[in-house]
């Protein structure tokens, strides 16, 4: 039963793909054996390359056209082609079917591309739905049962075990844990969290059992809020696909009526004869069609997207690559994208008696035996320096912890533990601690002595700032950007430390996902044209509602990578700004190639018109006009 289903999803998902290599492989093989002389072979290939290619268009032409009562430019295509086809095979010009083939292969191919781009949506919200467990554990009249999320209601109490995922929005009844949350508001550190905290579904539980009331009910947890969020703002069509789709239907309708016109009114206008008006009207059909239309916009975007893959940019979307060239203001998230998003000891002071590695080895003799994780960075910066883990070690939660390493008590923690065990702590030490604390770093204080024990200094530890943020940051203003924001979900002074660092004006901390959302919404109303970069499944409703979404390709979480539109492969952010070039480049050509196309085809009509260019010198002109632009599309995989 799994190979069907499988065969059924790669069906779905890839018709349109295959149907547009089938057709351009036809259209080849038919070329090739029209070019030796192998009429009846081609006469076979080229119909099947015609049917193949068209019938997907073919098809929404006929509904849109039978339903909607509008013209569209995929019945255009598909009456083009055709009338390409009788004039061929009339007037014994055969080349003429691979015109029509040619056009037909075009548009398969931009169906491909959008078919692949509504895809994205459902990936990402199974995703998300992914991060919660089916079950959650239970209280019932005292003993644990394991039931279906979607049975639980609100005031059932459930149990959460060390390393779990947390499978619903709840308050903590009792015990006490790290949580990691960096999937929902994308703080760097574990929070701590006790008797009276909420925790959110899809959070991972650290090393204590937590026993959690449910106050809402499941569905409107905020992971279930993040799917909706997700799925609201990808199936918004932006202004610019609204002014495309109705150009599409206002084009084909003229293109339409004119060839009607042209079909019916020169003889008795002009008195020409019903073989020549024919003539004219399928030329016009030839001519008008959109094929140097959509080639001066596609290879030109295709192009971009090569060369920003080449570069480490993934462009899903040939619209991104434009947008992207237009984008006014940029909101980055802090954690995993301005910065690394993993902890390391920022700054070790150590008091004049002791050194910075007394000071180090002295906390990681304790901390080897604690799961925390700013423990775990402490023993890892110690790496294999000479010193031996603690005994009778007693980690105080939310304080601190205390062992007796080579007969001497050490004690490392806040500063309100550590005064439990030093009579006083040194002034200008106090000074120095607040002000990392100011600058959003957590210290951590080391003393050691059984009795009257002295301070030995402490340890700040720190999200190291990517290398590459500040100098992306001046590269974005220098190229225009008027608007370079910073959300996150962390505390105020961290985020301001961060923003200072890289030298961004503009922060807004303590956020939840349709916080983020929200900022997004209130700069597009402003600036129009928004960027949102961002590598967590918290930055993903913000991500689908910006103008463009760029996720970081190797930190970056599942959810965040579908739901973007621009993936930096390397995590590099220098990057965006090379991206942002290739985007005005792209726009630049883009509009060239459009003049260039009009004016071919306007000439041509003209030329058709008064009656000074044949059927050939069409198909010339037209295919001339084709290749021209898609030549010029073509500068951007320098």
């Amino acid at each position: 039963m799994l190979y069907p289903q499988r065969l059924g999803q790669f069906t779905r998902e890839h018709a349109d793909t295959v149907a547009a290599l089938l057709c351009g492989f036809l259209l080849f093989l038919g070329w090739f054996a029209l070019h030796l002389g192998w009429l009846g072979l081609a006469l076979l290939l080229l119909p099947a390359a015609y049917v193949i290619g068209g019938y997907e268009s073919a098809r929404e032409g006929l509904t849109t056209l039978f339903k909607e009562k509008e013209f569209d430019v995929d019945l255009l295509m598909i009456v083009a082609a055709i009338g390409a086809a009788s004039l061929g095979l009339w007037r014994g010009e055969y080349h003429l079917i691979i015109d029509g083939a040619i056009l037909i292969l075009i548009f398969a191919i931009s169906g491909a591309l959008e078919g692949y781009a509504m895809q994205r949506t459902e990936r990402s919200i199974k995703s998300l739905m992914s991060l919660t467990p089916d079950t959650a554990r239970v209280l019932l009249q005292g003993r644990e049962e394991e039931i279906p999320i979607t049975q639980l209601k609100v005031g059932d109490e459930i149990v959460v075990k060390p390393g779990e995922l947390i499978p619903t929005d709840g308050i903590i009844l009792s015990g006490y844990s790290t949580l990691n949350q960096a999937a929902i508001t994308g703080e760097s550190l574990p929070v701590e969290k006790t008797v009276g905290a909420e925790v959110f579904a899809g959070t991972l539980n650290g090393y204590g059992a937590l026993q959690i009331k449910l106050h809402k009910p499941a569905q409107s947890s905020l992971i279930q809020r993040v799917i909706r969020l997700v799925e609201q703002a990808q199936t918004e069509a932006p202004p610019s696909q609204e002014f495309i789709d109705r150009f599409e239907k206002g084009y084909a309708k003229v293109i339409v009526v004119a060839g009607i016109l042209l079909a019916t009114l020169p003889p008795f206008l002009w008195g020409w004869d019903w073989e020549t008006t024919i003539y004219r009207a399928l030329t016009f059909l030839v001519v008008a069609s959109p094929c140097a239309l959509m080639a001066a916009i596609m290879p030109t975007l295709l192009s971009g997207i090569a060369n920003g893959a080449r570069q480490g940019i993934l462009f899903k979307n040939g619209a991104q690559l434009e947008k992207i060239g237009k984008v006014r203001a940029i909101a980055f998230d802090k954690t995993g994208t301005l910065t690394t998003g993993q902890v390391q000891i920022f700054q070790i002071i150590s008091v004049s008696k002791y050194t910075q590695a007394d000071v180090l080895k002295a906390a990681a003799s304790v901390e080897s035996s604690s799961e925390h994780p700013i423990g775990k960075t402490i023993v890892q910066a110690a790496g294999d320096w000479d010193w031996v883990g603690a005994v009778q070690v007693q980690a105080i939660p939310g304080q601190g912890i205390v062992g007796i390493a080579q007969e001497q008590q050490i004690i490392v923690g806040n500063a309100t533990f550590v005064q439990q065990y030093v009579t006083n702590l040194p002034e200008e030490l106090q000074e120095m601690a607040q002000s990392l604390e100011q600058e959003g770093k957590t210290v951590v204080w080391v003393a050691q002595g059984s009795r009257g024990a002295e301070v030995m200094g402490v340890i700040a530890i720190a999200d190291k700032v990517r290398s590459q943020a500040a100098a992306t940051i001046t590269r974005l203003k220098k190229l225009g950007v008027e608007q370079i924001v910073m959300l996150t979900g962390d505390n105020q002074e961290t985020a301001n430390s961060v923003a200072k660092a890289v030298g961004i004006d503009r922060v807004y901390a303590q956020l939840l996902p349709e916080d983020k959302l929200d900022v997004i919404r209130r700069l597009q109303q402003e600036y129009q044209t928004v960027a949102m970069v961002g590598d967590g499944i918290n930055d993903a409703p913000a991500l689908a509602q910006a103008s463009v979404g760029i996720a970081m390709g190797v930190s970056g979480s599942d959810v965040a990578l579908e739901t973007a539109d621009i993936v930096l492969m390397a995590d590099r952010l220098e990057k965006i700004a090379v991206a942002m070039h290739l985007g005005r480049q792209s726009q630049a050509i883009v509009k060239q190639n459009i003049v260039v196309a009009l004016g071919f085809i306007i000439l041509l009509l003209v030329g058709n018109f008064l009656g000074n260019i044949n059927l050939p010198i069409g198909v010339i002109g037209h295919e001339g006009s084709t290749v021209l632009v898609t030549l010029s599309g073509l500068r951007l995989l320098k």
